[in-house]
């Protein structure tokens, strides 16, 4: 559900904000790319093995999943900003961009910088 061309809107799991830079990651096995400590995990749904990106990460993003979805627990186990369910963030943004993730209004916008 686009809020505009480089925005997102997802439900919130964690309210916070963050931003960083884009890292998307569908499979943590193949995921050779850095990723850095603050940076934003961007991914179609996570699982146990995604917790050494999570983290590091500055807060989640992720395509589906609901409030009781591994990405939502493990946001509030770790008190970082987390949107859910955004449909598309995985293909809306890409590696490198730069994102704040707003978790008290539940968008998540490209910044230009």
């Amino acid at each position: 559900m686009p809020v505009s061309g480089e925005s997102l809107k997802g439900q919130i799991a964690y309210r916070g904000l963050a931003s960083g830079t884009v890292r998307v990651v569908i499979d943590p096995f193949k995921y050779d790319g850095p990723f850095d400590e603050g940076d934003i995990l961007v991914a179609g749904m996570t699982r146990p093995e995604f917790l050494p990106l999570m983290k590091k990460a500055a807060a989640f993003v992720t395509d589906a999943g609901g409030i009781l979805s591994h990405a939502a627990i493990v946001a509030r186990e770790m008190k970082k900003p987390c949107l859910i369910g955004t449909q598309t963030a995985t293909e809306a943004f890409k590696d490198g961009d730069r994102v704040e993730v707003d978790a008290e209004q539940g968008i998540v916008r490209k910044v230009i910088s």
